[in-house]
Order: C-alpha cells, then sequence, then structure tokens
C-alpha cells in the first residue's frame, strides 16, 4: 500500500471518528413527519432518499490542528425507530486525486476504520465486510457490518466507505440490536438507489 493511500485513509478516518463520536441516540426531533429526504454526496455520484421521519443536524465540521480541515458531516434522526444515519465527507490532503474506484485507497479506509472502531467502541464485532461497485458510473464502496453497544444498549451498524476525485466519504447506519428488520431495509434502500 502506499504512503499516499495510508495518510489519506488515516485522515479520512479521523474526520469521520470525530463526525461519529456523537452519541447517536442523543438527537431529539425538532419537527413531527420530518418529510422525505434527498442525500447526495461526492459531488451527487452517490445518492439516496431516506424516509420521512428522519430529522438532520450539522455535525462539527473538522479543524486543522486535528488533521480535519475540511471535513463536514450530516446525522440524520429518526427517534421512533431510534435510527441513526451518520454521513461525513473530507478533502484527501496534498491535493491527491483517486479513481471512482480506487481499490487500493478504498481497501486502505476499510482496514482502518475496523481498527479505529475496535479501539473506540470496546465490544465492537464486526460481523461481514463486502467490496462492491455501483451506482452508474462504477463508484467504488466498501460495507462493513458490526454490532456495538452505542448510546446506551446494542446497536446494528452498517458503514459505507467510498471515494471520488479529491473526496472521501462515509455513510453509517445505527440502529437498534432488536430492529435488525428494519435496519437491513434501510441499508438496501441506500444501496439500490442510484
Amino acid at each position: 500500500m502506499s504512503s499516499f493511500s495510508k495518510k489519506a485513509a488515516v485522515l479520512l478516518l479521523a474526520a469521520v471518528a470525530g463526525c461519529i463520536s456523537v452519541s447517536a441516540f442523543a438527537a431529539k426531533a425538532t419537527a413531527k413527519e420530518p418529510a422525505a429526504q434527498k442525500v447526495s454526496i461526492l459531488g451527487g455520484k452517490f445518492t439516496f432518499t431516506l424516509p420521512k421521519g428522519f430529522t438532520v443536524t450539522a455535525l462539527p465540521g473538522g479543524d486543522a490542528a486535528s488533521g480535519t480541515a475540511g471535513a463536514t458531516g450530516t446525522m440524520y434522526t429518526n427517534a421512533t425507530s431510534k435510527t441513526v444515519v451518520i454521513v461525513a465527507e473530507n478533502t484527501i490532503p496534498g491535493g491527491v486525486t483517486v479513481k471512482d474506484n480506487d481499490t487500493e485507497f478504498l481497501d486502505a479506509a476499510l482496514v482502518q476504520f475496523i481498527e479505529k472502531q475496535s479501539q473506540a467502541l470496546p465490544d465492537f464485532n464486526k460481523l461481514s465486510e463486502k467490496s462492491m461497485s455501483q451506482r452508474g458510473a462504477g463508484l467504488g464502496l466498501r460495507q462493513v457490518d458490526s454490532t456495538a453497544t452505542q448510546g446506551g444498549g446494542p446497536t446494528l451498524d452498517t458503514t459505507l466507505l467510498t471515494a471520488s476525485g479529491t473526496r472521501t466519504a462515509l455513510v453509517q447506519v445505527v440502529s437498534r440490536a432488536s430492529d435488525k428488520v428494519g435496519h437491513e431495509a434501510l441499508v438496501k434502500q441506500i444501496l439500490a438507489e442510484k
């Protein structure tokens, strides 16, 4: 793995870890029955629609001191199902550009993400990981499914990692462990949209 890929993966994960450190179940709904919401990242290369019921909270941006300048994130929370979707993007350092399906970069990002989650969550348990390409233009994705205790209870987590051009992105779906059917349906909806 190139030195660039290692550094880029670490910075992606640092930015994302800052976004994910927000207690997923601490957010409170601010409106009744919010409408379905279209989410677009990587300049529109990855888009999906969240069903109605999710409220939006902007996450704090990254900063130069922590090496996460350029990182942005949004948390979508469904108070009824207690499901959280975190979407984060960051700029790849050094002005480097990656392909839409950069296997080396995505594989390194996945390994680093799993390591960081294992360190941050004492009972993190990776269930599976997948490599895929989709979104019409062949955008590469890495998916890791896991369990952990977050927000005071057991959770199911699915994280999607991707990159294109000068940006990296992550989509993380966090659901109650008891809502396996709802969790899988939401992940399927996110992955099915093109």
